[in-house]
């Protein structure tokens, strides 16, 4: 079974599934962070374990991407993948994807020193398609695959936060 089939099997397997049982599609995601030493933060998820750091010019020990390569990442990741599965959905034939995500920031706020955001000022992302079908077809799928993209919509729209804070005492006997 090639990939594309392969793909559209288990898009289409999943689909029903969560279709016919929506508990199934349902859950909360957990990843937990913790600071190793300075800033190096060991982040694991599953069987996934990373590591995100700042730079050494940032003081951190650059032993690991800062957060913000990782925030790109699972933008430009979601979307990358969400286009090869509504490509195989559609039957749109595919030799290569390519998201480039572009977020224009301004260190000042970061730094409490001017009132403009801490975050990102503007997030662009230019998507790269080598396909032999129609633009039209590729133009739709994209449409699709954005209309449903998960981070898409974590960077588009603001989502509900919520903060809990425990406090571990430390105190020296």
């Amino acid at each position: 079974m090639n990939d594309e089939s392969r793909i559209r099997t288990a898009f289409q397997r999943n689909r029903k599934a969560v279709s016919l049982r929506p508990a199934v599609g349902q859950g909360t995601a957990v990843t937990r962070v913790s600071v190793r030493e300075g800033m190096t933060c060991e982040i694991e998820d599953g069987p996934w374990k990373l590591t995100a750091d700042y730079s050494e010019k940032q003081g951190g020990r650059g032993r690991g991407p800062d957060p913000g390569v990782f925030g790109r990442s699972a933008l430009g990741s979601c979307l990358a993948i969400g286009y090869v599965l509504w490509a195989a959905e559609r039957g749109v034939p595919v030799d290569g994807i390519t998201v480039e995500v572009q977020a224009d920031y301004d260190a000042r706020g970061h730094y409490g020193l001017a009132d403009v955001p801490c975050g990102y000022g503007a997030v662009r992302y230019t998507v790269t398609v080598e396909s032999a079908a129609p633009e039209e077809d590729v133009e739709r799928m994209i449409e699709e695959a954005d209309r449903y993209s998960s981070y898409l919509e974590v960077f588009r729209d603001p989502q509900k936060l919520e903060r809990t804070i425990k406090l571990v005492s430390t105190e020296v006997r």
